[in-house]
This record gives structure tokens, sequence and C-alpha cells, in this order.
């Protein structure tokens, strides 16, 4: 197992520097730029900046090449991702300061996905061919039918027009107070895991069928065993590893969600903070955040792949 993990840590080193690559080369090939964007804006207030000067300020009138020579030269020596071309901050300090509502979000809405999604899939193939398992077999097809930004703004839309509610202009921490900070991310977090839950659903109710079919499982009930132990220690054991499967998969999914929910629910997070940068041009910002994510996305999966040997006893990794 500790030469698997050493391999795949070595294997990160290249996906990561190609990953960095991509994103700083082509946020900075997409048309206009900041540097447009201040200069419109100096002219709208009735003054001048000069184009040269600006760029040489911010580090913009090198070659792409060079410029991400220097970014990865600071992230290597110094652990800097440079500063914020917008607002002259640290961006390791600006993503500090917005991650852990984005991590809340994230553990939240995984969390309500297998609630939701692994029990009502154990029952729909538990109960197969029943109402129940049609209804479980619906709610999962709404859950990947519906989008979620479509939903979030009809809850939003409507509810402030039947009770008066609209979203929190600031978000609770969960230290002042952590009821108020669970009522304010239960929703965005629901409708952020939502369509995971739907997958969820429907893997786990596929491979319950499957598994309830194997000899083993045949076997459990000729000894006697009821259906609850069956169900919990025999077959689901079995049926939760391509879900895990699945759960890293939709990392990027999840990420990509939460930057709807995110503006939606004035939630400032990394999505929000992701969707600012774009707007804004700002390179360096948009780099880090794209570099933080593409980490946890990776070590994420990292954890998946190790979690195999311990949910099935025949995997072994050399």
């Amino acid at each position: 197992m500790s030469n698997y993990i050493i391999r795949r840590m070595l294997l990160i080193i290249p996906t990561l520097f190609l990953i960095s690559i991509v994103v700083f080369v082509i946020i900075r090939v997409m048309p206009g730029g900041i540097v447009d964007t201040l200069v419109q804006e100096a002219a709208m207030r009735g003054g001048s900046l000069d184009r040269q000067a600006l760029e040489r300020s911010l580090g913009l009138d090198a070659p792409v090449y060079i410029q991400y020579g220097r970014w990865i030269r600071d992230l290597l020596l110094h652990g800097s991702l440079g500063d914020s071309l917008n607002a002259g901050l640290p961006v390791t300090e600006i993503i500090l300061s917005r991650m852990w509502v984005t991590a809340e979000l994230g553990f939240l809405a995984i969390a309500a996905s297998l609630l939701l999604g692994l029990p009502i899939g154990a029952y729909s193939a538990f109960r197969q061919d029943t109402v129940g398992d049609y209804i479980a077999r619906s709610f999962a097809i709404i859950f990947l039918a519906v989008p979620t930004f479509w939903l979030a703004t009809m809850i939003i839309l409507y509810s402030s027009i039947w009770w008066g509610w609209l979203p929190p202009l600031e978000v609770i921490p969960f230290t002042d107070d952590p009821l108020g900070n669970l009522k304010q991310f239960i929703l965005p977090s629901l409708l952020t895991g939502m369509f995971m839950s739907g997958v969820c659903m429907r893997m786990t109710r596929t491979m319950m069928l499957e598994v309830l079919r194997q000899d083993y499982i045949r076997t459990a009930y000729a000894k006697g065993l009821s259906g609850g132990p069956v169900l919990i220690r025999h077959a689901m054991k079995n049926a939760f590893i391509p879900v895990i499967t699945i759960i890293g998969m939709e990392l990027p999914m999840l990420v990509g969600g939460s930057v709807v929910v995110e503006q939606l629910f004035t939630l400032p997070g990394m999505g929000r903070l992701l969707l600012e940068a774009l707007v804004d041009k700002d390179y360096t910002l948009v780099s880090g955040i794209n570099l933080v994510i593409a980490v946890v996305i990776v070590f994420a999966n990292l954890l998946v792949d190790i979690s195999y040997a311990y949910l099935d006893p025949r995997v072994r990794y050399r």
C-alpha cells in the first residue's frame, strides 16, 4: 500500500503541473483583459491611464511563458500564489478567507447526498418492483433531471413572494452560532448535492440488485439471518464501492454547482470568488483558485482509490 501511495503522489506532481499551465495560459489568451478594464474605468471617470505603465506595474508586459515562470517560481520557493491584480492582496490570503464556506457547503452536500441516496437506493432494491421502488426511482430521476440553478431560483423567488424570505446577505460563522450556521447552509447544501444524491440512488439500487443475487447472500439467508443484517453487514459494504467511485467523479461537478448556489444564496465561497475573478479578469486569482481546486480533487480521488482496499479485501495495491 505504501509503495502505491508513493507512486500516486509522484504522479500527482506532473498532473498539477499540466493543470497549472493550461489554466494559466487559457485565462491570459481570452479576449479582453484586466488592463482594458482598468483603462476603460479610468476613462469613464474622466481620467486616463498609461497602458504600458499599467502592464509593467502588474507584471503583464512580459511574454506568457515568462509570467508563468515567475508565478511557478514564487509558488515553489515561497509558497506564494501571487497578489490579486484587482484587490492587491495575496491570493493565498483571499482563498483562505473564502475556502471554509465552500468546504462546509461541499461537506454538507456530500453528507446529504449519501444520507438520501444510500438508504433510498437500498430500500428500492430490497423492495424491487413495489410501489416504494417506483416512488424512489421517480425521485432519483427528478433529482437528475431538474437543473439546480432553476430550482434554487424558483425557491428563492416564491419564498420571497409568499413568506418574504430572502437569503441572508452575510454568512453566519459556525463558531459564533452553530445552529444559525446550519440553518443557513442546509438549503444550499441540499440543492448542491441534489444531482449527486440522484446518481447515488440509481447506482446503489443497481449494485444492490446485483449483490442480492450473489451466492453468499443466499447462504446468509439459508443460515437464518434476517433481512436487516444481511442488507447492512453483507450487501451494503460490497455495493458501496461503485458509489465511492461516483463520489470521486462527481467532485468537479460539485465545485461547478457551488458557483451557482453560492451566487444565488450570497455565500462568500470559492465558487463565487472564482466567478468574480473571471469577470474582473484577475489572472493570478483565477489561476490560484483553479490550482487549489485541482489539488483538492486530485487528493480526493487518491483517497477514493485507497478506500477500495478497506472496503473490498480482494483489492491489493503493490
